[in-house]
């Protein structure tokens, strides 16, 4: 078995995706877009350039994506996408870049079980928790 978080967006997917695969060091394997798709002509002339999905490939994770097509779009709330790292400064560049432009919940800082965890929601309104694996030291 597999799980994916599946993020959707505000219609600025295709930018979010270019950013996470920037931030994490992944490749985009697909950017579909609703023109290009089976649905084509289907939903509408204003989601034509929308993106219908879109898959992330960081290491062996898959982040995938879409843009808010047919329904009303609410900000993501009631979850994190939770990332881990063994480097400790890694982590804390990857929560530094992806709080930038957005809302820092909670500061990258020691806690008792981790020399590095933060929290934020980053400049697309996806919450983002960051961790360092690594024991802190006693």
């Amino acid at each position: 078995m597999d799980m994916n978080p599946y993020l959707t967006f505000q219609g600025n997917c295709e930018e979010a995706m270019n950013f996470y695969a920037e931030v994490f060091g992944g490749h985009i394997e697909t950017m579909e877009r609703t023109k290009d798709s089976q649905m084509a002509g289907k939903m509408g002339e204003e989601n034509e350039e929308k993106i219908l999905h879109a898959r992330l490939r960081i290491g062996e994770r898959t982040l995938m994506a879409s843009d808010a097509m047919g329904m009303p779009y609410e900000q993501p709330r009631g979850f994190s996408v939770q990332t881990s790292f063994e480097d400790l400064e890694k982590a804390r560049r990857v929560f530094l870049r992806l709080a930038k432009n957005g809302e820092t919940v909670m500061d990258f800082t020691p806690t008792f079980w981790s020399p590095g965890f933060g929290m934020c929601r980053d400049r697309y309104g996806i919450p983002w928790m960051v961790n360092c694996e690594t024991p802190p030291e006693n």
